[in-house]
């Protein structure tokens, strides 16, 4: 009865995953992407600072990717040429808004496109980064907007050449941008006033981010996906439906949070955008859903941050204000050391390790380390399940010993439930009772797949959102393990032109998985039949069952779930024919 309730346990998470994995996203409506809005014109007077950053009116209103009239492709920029990343930054409203990844494709095939990161919304899906400042409440100066056209000190922005842009404002402030960026996806931008108007000004600097479309990727709920952040040490995740919702009941503003120091950005499945701020100042983070005027449920998603004071830049001085932003893929070491080398907290967290996060990056590393040795992702999960094999072999010892007894007196069990069929009270007291003379524990068996469960969980999410393991080659047909399996039996493995997965995701069934299905099916004719007919008949069909949930999970995880089979079953026939031997001594003595 323990093992069919877990298996059963088993059976509905494995299928819940299932179900959110096939694409629950392609039965929600998602709005679709909308135009860019036209902004104000550059040198406006800036309101009060608890606006949008970068808008000159009220939360809630959409600020757009260029200046009024000015064609995208017309836009003057400054280009970016480092060694992980390409694009421009556009000089109207100094925006970083065109970022492809070098390294990346958006297939398995290297003559695919780049993946782009950051758009400038040619493609009708912006997607930007902008600094700027906003003046203290009572203070008439003009700022810049997203329609300032910005003066660049050269051309192109490379690893050893920072590019400070300039504004003068005409009434003696001149604000400045000097970017700089590293050899990966980190950008520092210091942002500068200096001040030649004879008097002290007070203004409050600020950097945002903005997605004006969603994005197509699958698995909202086994991964998260939109706005996160660290504040006060603390991860906060939001997905694009909450800030919608709230963002529309609170006037734009979905959520807010002051800190000191933090992090906030935008992530998905494999790239982040984030701002790091000083970890020493103390800041407004935000996150809001600014609706389109026309169409309120079409607007843009924003993640800010904002000084919680004001500097106050005296007359003759310069006002600083230095922020990081990541724009690239979320690469585990790479997360780590430039959490250590900008003591960003917990900034790994953009990548969605689970409940299981104590154990998920430790089997991350695990397999990295092994794939840093044999030199392919597929033998590292292979050998990780020789190691974890290994290290509960003590738990496999008591459970297949105990499995082994349970076979020895199984026709005792059987001449029981016969003899006392009509009193279940009476047979099950019997049965009991001779498990315990027999020094029987009837849930020893459960043991070893309690404690895979975690494992199998904490694997899945390792293959599932890592971008290491992404595009990751096996050998044969495996060219990617994130993925499924890419054959089919039901099209007899490519010979008839048809995908079957068209008519429904479960007409998909690959060779690696029926290969698990071969291997399950093995291992339970190890096992003790149960002595109950109807468990017995649902039993034969659990292989048939997990063949078929499987097939829909990346082929990392059915190689990972396959190698634990058949380790099971050589483990468990050598146990059990052990165990089997030992009692038949022990009862001829």
């Amino acid at each position: 009865m323990d093992q069919k309730r877990l298996l059963l346990a088993i059976s509905i998470s494995l299928a819940i995953l299932v179900v959110f994995q096939v694409g629950i996203d392609r039965f929600l409506p998602h709005p679709p992407p909308r135009p860019a809005i036209s902004a104000p014109a550059a040198g406006s007077t800036a309101a009060a600072p608890q606006i949008a950053p970068g808008t000159n009116a009220a939360p809630g209103q959409a600020v757009g990717a260029t200046a009024p009239g000015t064609p995208l492709q017309a836009a003057p920029k400054l280009n970016i040429d480092a060694p992980a990343v390409a694009g421009s930054i556009s000089l109207v409203g100094a925006k970083f808004d065109n970022l492809t990844l070098r390294y990346y494709h958006e297939t398995i095939s290297k003559t695919s496109p780049q993946v782009q990161l950051l758009s400038d919304g040619t493609g009708q899906k912006p997607y930007f980064v902008q600094f700027g400042w906003s003046a203290a409440p009572g203070q008439n100066i003009a700022v810049p907007g997203p329609a300032t056209l910005w003066t660049a000190s050269a051309g192109t922005l490379t690893q050893d050449h920072p590019v400070t842009l300039s504004w003068n404002n005409g009434a003696g402030l001149v604000f400045q941008q000097i970017i700089s960026i590293d050899d990966k996806y980190m950008f520092t931008v210091r942002q500068a006033v200096v001040n030649n108007t004879g008097a002290a000004v007070t203004l409050f600097p600020w950097s945002r981010i903005e997605r004006d479309y969603l994005p197509p990727e699958p698995g909202t709920y086994i991964m998260h996906k939109g706005p996160l952040g660290v504040f006060k040490g603390t991860l906060k995740e939001l997905n694009y439906e909450t800030v919608k919702n709230d963002g529309k009941r609170a006037g734009g503003t979905a959520y807010t949070e002051t800190s000191d120091g933090g992090w906030i950005g935008i992530t998905g499945k494999y790239w982040l955008t984030a701002l790091i701020p000083p970890q020493t100042a103390s800041l407004t983070a935000a996150a809001r859903y600014i609706a389109s005027p026309s169409a309120p449920d079409d607007g843009a998603y924003q993640v800010d941050f904002m000084a919680a004071t004001p500097q106050s830049i005296a007359a003759g001085a310069t006002g600083e204000s230095q922020t990081h932003l990541f724009a690239g893929a979320k690469i585990v070491k790479l997360l780590d050391s430039y959490s250590t080398q900008y003591n960003i907290p917990s900034f790994d967290k953009a990548i969605d390790f689970g409940w299981f996060y104590f154990l998920t990056k430790p089997i991350f590393f695990a397999l990295d380390g092994l794939n840093n040795i044999l030199g392919n992702f597929g033998l590292a999960i292979i050998a990780f399940t020789f190691f974890a094999k290994l290290v509960l072999s003590p738990l496999a010892f008591i459970s297949y010993s105990s499995m082994g007894k349970m076979k020895l007196v199984t026709p005792k069990v059987t001449a029981i439930r016969e003899r006392l069929k009509d009193d279940p009270t009476k047979q099950q007291a019997e049965i009991m009772a001779l498990y315990k003379a027999e020094k029987i524990n009837p849930a020893a068996g459960c043991l070893p797949m309690l404690v895979q469960i975690p494992i199998f969980f904490s694997l899945y999410k390792v293959i599932f959102v890592t971008i290491e393991m992404r595009h990751a080659p096996f050998y044969g047909w495996i060219h990617d393990l994130s993925a499924v399996d890419p054959t089919n039996i039901f099209n007899l493995f490519g010979l008839i032109p048809f995908d079957p997965s068209t008519i429904s995701p479960f007409l998909h069934l690959g060779i690696l998985p029926i290969i698990m299905g071969g291997t399950m099916y093995l291992q339970q004719r190890l096992n003790p039949a149960p002595p109950d007919p109807v468990q017995a008949k649902m039993f034969q069909f659990m292989p048939l069952i997990f063949t078929f949930m499987l097939a829909r999970f990346p082929a990392g995880l059915v190689i990972y779930w396959t190698t634990n089979n058949i380790l099971t079953v050589i483990q468990q026939w050598l146990i059990m024919r052990w165990a089997s031997k030992r009692s038949l001594q022990m009862a001829r003595t």
